[in-house]
């Protein structure tokens, strides 16, 4: 080789790499929910595409109306809200009316997110805030399932997504007469496991084949969307895993102590808005603790409330109650989670 072609690259340090942006975070976080909004529509057809648009949509317009009103920069571009109308049009039952969806993701981005300080302020993930919201003032609807996998879901709304403000739907074909699936009910297997004591098949709640939230899907698709955000760096992978940690070692005391009452792990792990939560809203960068210890505690405490209320609640899903107490903690969490500083001393020790 002649001295001519050698080449060396000199460079000064420090050689740290610049750190992604909001948007590239937010933008890849939307790259992640795209393969679950596309099931979810094949699943339950053009309500749950009509829900996901119209509360996205109601996130972004309450975020840029809130901008304006402060007379600050317009953010939507950042893709915050639209993240945030994903997630919680992913929490929402698929024939949810459109008008409380709109509401949701106005609560969403003016309670959870505004009213704290805006993007990295909020305590609480703010689609949560959203969907705790709805939760309450309309129990009803909240709870109202309808079948997966309907003959006329692309050409036919579930009766309660068009329904005007405060009025029942109008009587249109019985849903659960279109199901392909014969035998297939619009009941979840979280409701019917509490209230009929019936335990649905773990393979169909793997790959995705009952009826429940707009984004309960599929966990294996769950699980590989996250594994996408795991390897562009935009993920702490601690999180979900402790969660279910958590979440099994739960279960598995109760299943042990009475096997033919309680659930066994798989079945708390794979079904209701488990795996969908513990990837895509436990995971909240800003509101989850970001010490080493913190993040495992935060985690099982999730699992372990989810299990709890789930098991001797009056709610069949409990893991958004249990991210948003978890949220509360998480200052308190890192409080008494924080590493010792090398070679720091001991304040106690020192006094004495």
């Amino acid at each position: 080789m002649a001295k001519s072609d050698l080449k060396i690259d000199i460079r000064t340090s420090p050689y740290i790499r610049k750190a992604p942006t909001v948007a590239q975070i937010m933008r890849n976080v939307v790259y992640a929910l795209l393969p679950l909004v596309a099931y979810s529509v094949y699943h339950f057809g053009i309500s749950a595409l009509a829900l996901i648009l119209v509360t996205t949509f109601a996130c972004m317009a309450t975020e840029h109306f809130f901008c304006w009103m402060s007379h600050k920069k317009p953010t939507i571009l950042d893709g915050s809200a639209a993240v945030t109308g994903l997630l919680l049009s992913m929490t929402l039952p698929p024939g949810f009316p459109l008008w409380m969806g709109v509401i949701a993701g106005f609560v969403a981005i003016a309670m959870g997110k505004t009213l704290f300080g805006g993007l990295g302020y909020n305590l609480f993930n703010p689609a949560l805030v959203g969907r705790a919201f709805i939760q309450a003032a309309f129990p009803v609807s909240i709870t109202t399932w309808t079948p997966a996998f309907a003959v006329d879901r692309f050409v036919e709304f579930i009766p309660s997504t068009l329904a005007l403000p405060f009025m029942k739907p109008l009587p249109t074909a019985d849903w659960s007469a279109q199901v392909a699936i014969d035998g297939f009910t619009g009941a979840t297997p979280l409701a019917l496991m509490k209230f009929q004591g019936i335990i649905t098949d773990s393979y169909d709640l793997f790959i995705g084949t009952v009826a429940g939230s707009t984004g309960e899907a599929s966990t294996l698709l769950i699980l590989l969307c996250g594994a996408y955000l795991v390897y562009r760096k935009m993920l702490d992978w601690r999180i979900p895993v402790a969660v279910i940690i958590g979440t099994s070692l739960t279960a598995e005391l109760f299943y042990f102590i009475d096997p033919s009452k309680y659930p066994s792990p798989a079945f708390m792990l794979l079904s209701g808005g488990l795996m969908f939560a513990a990837v895509f809203m436990a995971s909240d960068m800003v509101a989850s603790p970001v010490t080493p210890l913190g993040i495992f505690v935060f985690g099982c405490l999730v699992g372990f409330l989810t299990v709890i209320i789930r098991l001797f609640g009056g709610l069949t899903e409990a893991v958004m109650y249990a991210i948003l107490f978890a949220n509360a903690a998480t200052p308190i969490i890192e409080t008494y989670t924080q590493p010792r500083i090398y070679g720091a001393r001991d304040k106690v020790k020192d006094k004495k």
